[in-house]
C-alpha cells in the first residue's frame, strides 16, 4: 500500500513515520509512505503556496497551482484509489472508514494550512473529506499522520498478531474491555478471577459485558446507533 502526502512542512512528518508500527510496515514491504513538499511545486521564485482571499477577510489561503501541479504528476505515475483531504469540516474519521481504506491500494493525502485550500482543489480532485475531531490545528499534518497510523497498522502482516486489530475499540462498535497482564496481585489490586480461570466461553462473555457496559457509560451514543 502507498500513501504520498503533500504538506508544506514535510519535516513535521519524519518522526510518526520513522518509529514503531509505521516503520516496521515500511521495513516489511507492506507500506510505502512518501511525503512530497508543496513548496517544489510553487510557480514562483518566492515558492509561496498562499495568497490573499478573494472577497476579502483574514488569513491566508493555499494557492491552486501547486496542489494540482503535484497531484497531476503524481496521477502521471500511477492510479490512486482515493485523494483525501485532511479538514476539520470533513467526515470524522472512524474505525469503519480505516477499514475501508486499508483495503486500497494508492492514496494521496493532502495537508491544508492557514484559512485552508483553494476550493477548486476541493472539488476538482479530491474524492474523501476527513475530519480527526471537531477542532482546529494549526495544519494537515498530525492529522494525516493520524490517519495513516489507524489505516496501516489493519494491513496483513502488519502486526505481529494478525488479530490484535480486530478486538480492538470500535471494531464490533463497542469499546474495548478491561486489559490485564502480571502481576495478578499488584498491592492488594487483583485481576479479575474469571481472567485466570482458564475457562474461555466464560472469559469471552465477561469480556463482552465489560465491552457493553464501558460502552454504556463512555460513548452511550454508539449504543443508539
Amino acid at each position: 500500500m502507498r500513501f504520498d502526502i503533500i504538506s508544506v512542512l514535510p519535516g513535521l512528518l519524519e518522526s510518526p513515520f520513522a518509529h514503531s508500527i509505521l516503520q516496521r510496515a515500511q521495513k516489511k514491504g507492506i507500506a510505502e509512505i512518501h511525503v512530497h513538499n508543496l513548496r517544489d511545486h510553487s510557480t514562483n521564485k518566492h515558492k509561496s503556496v498562499d495568497d490573499y482571499p478573494y472577497g476579502g477577510g483574514s488569513g491566508m489561503v493555499m494557492m491552486i497551482e501547486p496542489f494540482a501541479a503535484c497531484i497531476d504528476m503524481l496521477k502521471a505515475e500511477r492510479d490512486y484509489d482515493e485523494i483525501i483531504f485532511m479538514t476539520p469540516d470533513g467526515v470524522t474519521l472512524d474505525q469503519g472508514i480505516a477499514n475501508q481504506l486499508s483495503t486500497v491500494q494508492n492514496i494521496i493525502i493532502l495537508c491544508g494550512h492557514y484559512k485552508g485550500i483553494d476550493q477548486r482543489i476541493r472539488d476538482l480532485y479530491v474524492t474523501r473529506e476527513l475530519s480527526i475531531g471537531d477542532y482546529v490545528l494549526s495544519g494537515g499534518e498530525l492529522p494525516a499522520a493520524v490517519l495513516v497510523d489507524a489505516v496501516v497498522r489493519l494491513i496483513p502482516g502488519v502486526l505481529s498478531d494478525e488479530t490484535s486489530a480486530l478486538s480492538d475499540s470500535f471494531q464490533g462498535e463497542l469499546l474495548d474491555a478491561p486489559v490485564y497482564t502480571r502481576p495478578a496481585d499488584w498491592k492488594g489490586h487483583k485481576v479479575p478471577d474469571i481472567l485466570l480461570s482458564g475457562n474461555t466461553p466464560q472469559i469471552e462473555k465477561w469480556r463482552f459485558e465489560q465491552s457493553v457496559e464501558r460502552t454504556r457509560q463512555r460513548r452511550p451514543d454508539l449504543l443508539d446507533e
